[in-house]
């Protein structure tokens, strides 16, 4: 009799876990979105007029980063943060304190342009080399 209950107990709480599973919130895992083609080209000078390098007063040269994004998750990604390094012409560090460099405000699946805009010191030599780029996003949008 005992035995009979714990059976009937154990089927039903495996019968509501596999019954829960089809009503599950949706799972917004982090997507990683591969960039490639990168290059760069000097801003338009609306742009890059009385440019600044970040926390100085020192002038700067602003560039426009652009390639393509894959999006392999076949839905759209939102709010994808950019990742990457950048050197100079020395192989210096062109911003030794920052890895994350913008973001893309929507990935469609599959391939797509990317642009973004980046100012550094006008005493580093060029040309730049965009290194280590990725990005990674949600397919949510991420609400603080």
């Amino acid at each position: 009799m005992r035995r009979d209950r714990l059976v009937r107990l154990f089927l039903a709480v495996c019968l509501t876990a596999i019954a829960s599973w089809g009503f599950a919130a949706p799972a917004w895992a982090i997507t990683q979105i591969k960039l490639y083609d990168l290059s760069y080209r000097d801003c338009p000078t609306a742009l890059s007029e009385g440019a600044v390098a970040s926390g100085s007063i020192m002038s700067a040269n602003c560039f426009i980063v652009s390639g393509k994004a894959k999006n392999p998750s076949g839905k759209t990604i939102y709010d994808a943060d950019i990742y990457g390094r950048v050197y100079d012409a020395n192989n210096n560090n062109v911003l030794p304190n920052r890895t994350r460099l913008g973001k893309i405000d929507e990935v469609p699946p599959g391939e797509s342009n990317f642009e973004l805009q980046l100012t550094v010191p006008s005493n580093l030599p060029t040309p730049l080399k965009l290194e280590q780029f990725k990005a990674s996003g949600f397919t949510g949008r991420v609400r603080f």
